[in-house]
């Protein structure tokens, strides 16, 4: 069989169980396991695909068919134009999450203080420290989801500081200058309507938030009043339906607060600057 003849079966494959972006999603796939990019695919597509890979990439699509994200087939998501591993263990970053870094972006100076709040593969939190020259801390309740984190730190020479711990417990009081999250808002009861890859294979604690989706969120605030410094800044990253609720919290003690909108026109980011305490 040739490459080419093996990228036409798994796209008929997975165009049969009406799998988003059959094509590209092959193309993926046979890269992954040729271990070769996409220019090879095409510059070699009369050549006998080997027996290994073949066995590889069959494995691959029958994963996908079954559902599994080809994220956590290949290990890797591209982020912010990077390479970031992804497993199980953690959420696969989205694009729409990139709002979040750039207006996070926008709002550090040199030398300012980071706090990325359940940071799962790290990617907002490597992202952070690699574009700006801030000091970035990274938080997760996960201890798997943080040594993915490191990892990707590691490989793309990234300086965070990784803590283990549920939200904002081991930062001091007024120590952050800036606190950025993507927390989980899903409400459990859109559990079943969830697409069967997130449903059934991405990590429910970084999904489901409780009934309701709102419950990080008024953690999280009420969090950040404590670490954040006078005229600090909180960034969230918003779900669905999620933006007045989230906008009412912050109605008390923050101002400046801003709504950032994604490529859909969804809001999609908030941000809020910490008013000073008036003292009494």
């Amino acid at each position: 069989m040739t490459i080419h003849t093996a990228l036409l079966q798994g796209t008929k494959l997975l165009e049969d169980d009406a799998v988003i972006a059959p094509r590209l999603t092959a193309e993926v796939l046979l890269m992954h396991a040729l271990q070769h990019d996409r220019a090879y695919l095409y510059a070699h597509s009369d050549d006998e695909l080997p027996e290994i890979a073949w066995i590889h990439y069959g494995r691959y699509l029958h994963e996908r068919l079954k559902g599994k994200p080809t994220q956590y087939i290949t290990g890797r998501q591209e982020f912010y134009g990077r390479d970031f591993r992804v497993t199980p263990d953690v959420l696969i970053p989205r694009p729409e999450t990139e709002h979040l870094v750039e207006a996070a972006i926008a709002r550090i100076q040199p030398g300012d203080v980071v706090a990325d709040v359940g940071t799962g593969s790290g990617a907002i939190a490597i992202t952070l420290a690699l574009e700006t020259r801030a000091r970035v801390f990274a938080s997760d309740i996960s201890a798997a989801a943080l040594g993915v984190a490191q990892i990707n730190a590691q490989q793309l020479s990234a300086g965070v500081h990784y803590l283990l711990n549920n939200l904002v417990d081991a930062l001091r009081d007024h120590s952050i200058d800036i606190l950025v999250s993507n927390p989980p808002y899903v409400p459990r009861t859109d559990e079943p309507g969830l697409q069967r890859e997130v449903r059934d294979y991405e990590p429910h604690v970084a999904l489901f938030a409780g009934p309701t989706g709102l419950e990080i969120y008024e953690r999280l605030i009420a969090d950040a009043a404590r670490v954040l410094r006078p005229r600090g800044w909180l960034l969230v990253e918003l779900g669905y339906n999620s933006l007045e609720p989230v906008r009412a919290m912050l109605q008390r003690g923050w101002s400046d607060i801003t709504v950032v909108n994604d490529l859909a026109g969804l809001p999609r980011v908030i941000a809020a600057r910490l008013l000073p305490r008036v003292s009494p």
